[in-house]
């Protein structure tokens, strides 16, 4: 057995989400099939650093799996790449060690969200941007954003039926910019974790701050009351890439 590491970017869009699911089309699902295919039937079990929703989008997920045989990484990237659809493509391959793990060796990840600002929803963007369609001021949430970084309790940011108890994770960057050039809000949040859903309400309760309905500094006190029902919204997947994974 060899253990290769792969790159993958894809477009959610048409995705379950990444894990496999029975009857539904998934990112690891795809992937499973095609490596079935070089198999001629054996499974072999995709491992990815995490999982994403249905509808959110990758640029560098990484997945990791054991392969019968010994084939050099640049032939396993064609090969895979071959069978693979449209909407995924790998972007790197590597042999690593038995020791690697796609999950468990992660030391932190980044995520970027993208709002569409236009009055009314852009078709072309539809699939791929969150949407604002009210008044905001970049300078609030640049303020705000900055009270992200350290080590926080982020209960008020996850999404209730979660399973994971210790709601503490270390942001150690958080930014945003305006694109005029498209009419976008580009977040770009990078930690240690991120809990379900906690970068899409992060993005929504900045909105609140942009649009003036909370104070700029209103992520500390929802630090504080670790209550979520006090953060509100979700931003939509659509509008969800993670964009690097490190190990």
């Amino acid at each position: 057995m060899t253990r290769y590491k792969l790159t993958i970017a894809y477009d959610g869009a048409k995705f379950h989400g990444f894990q496999r699911q029975n009857e539904l089309r998934t990112v690891q699902g795809v992937l499973e099939k095609a490596l079935a295919k070089m198999t001629k039937g054996q499974h072999v079990d995709v491992i990815g650093s995490g999982r994403t929703d249905a509808g959110v989008h990758a640029f560098g997920q990484v997945i990791h799996f054991d392969y019968p045989g010994n084939m050099p990484a640049e032939n396993m990237l064609k090969a895979v790449n071959s069978l693979m659809p449209l909407d995924v493509i790998v972007k790197q391959s590597e042999i690593v060690d038995e020791n690697f793990h796609a999950r468990f060796g992660v030391k932190k990840k980044t995520y970027e969200y993208r709002v569409d600002c236009g009055h009314y929803t852009d078709p072309f963007k539809r699939f791929y941007t969150g949407h604002y369609p009210y008044k905001f001021k970049v300078e609030p949430i640049q303020v705000a954003i900055k009270d992200l970084i350290g080590t926080h309790d982020f209960t008020s940011f996850a999404a209730s039926g979660g399973v994971i108890e210790d709601k503490v994770r270390t942001i150690y960057d958080a930014k945003v910019e305006y694109r005029a050039d498209q009419n976008e809000l580009v977040f770009q949040f990078t930690g240690n974790g991120f809990l379900y859903n906690m970068v899409r309400i992060l993005v929504a309760t900045l909105l609140e701050i942009g649009n003036g309905r909370r104070d700029e500094h209103d992520l500390l006190r929802l630090f504080e009351v670790k209550d979520r029902q006090e953060a509100r919204g979700t931003a939509p997947a659509s509008g969800l890439y993670l964009k690097e994974v490190f190990y």
